[in-house]
């Protein structure tokens, strides 16, 4: 696992998509504090790890990089951990247009291509 507060190099995703999944990063974006923890099998440990470092769980959302993939289909906003019901959030997807955005801007800040 690996958190990301300043940047991360596109060749390092892909060594490290290459060497779990094949071809994608499990990530978990801390919408407040604008940064990342990236490189496990589940997003529940890099929420559990940015938990523990003080973020909040309502700003912590799961998505999976795609570092093969074009800047448009970079990111899938999919996880396990995005199911909210009493936020509103009632399906893997992160469902609010204006946090999916906020977390493009984050990854496109953080990640170096």
């Amino acid at each position: 696992m690996k958190l990301v507060r300043h940047s991360i190099d596109l060749q390092e995703l892909i060594e490290m998509a290459e060497s779990t999944f094949g071809n994608l990063v499990k990530a978990v974006v801390d919408i407040n504090r604008e940064e990342m923890v990236v490189d496990a099998e589940l997003h529940s440990d890099q929420e559990a790890f940015l938990l523990n470092h003080r973020s909040l769980q309502d700003n912590l959302w799961g998505i999976n990089l795609y570092p093969h993939n074009p800047v448009d289909n970079f990111i899938e906003f999919d996880s396990l951990i995005n199911i909210r019901p009493r936020s509103g959030n009632r399906s893997r997807e992160v469902e609010d247009p204006v946090i999916r955005e906020k977390i493009i801007s984050i990854v496109g800040k953080l990640v170096r291509r």
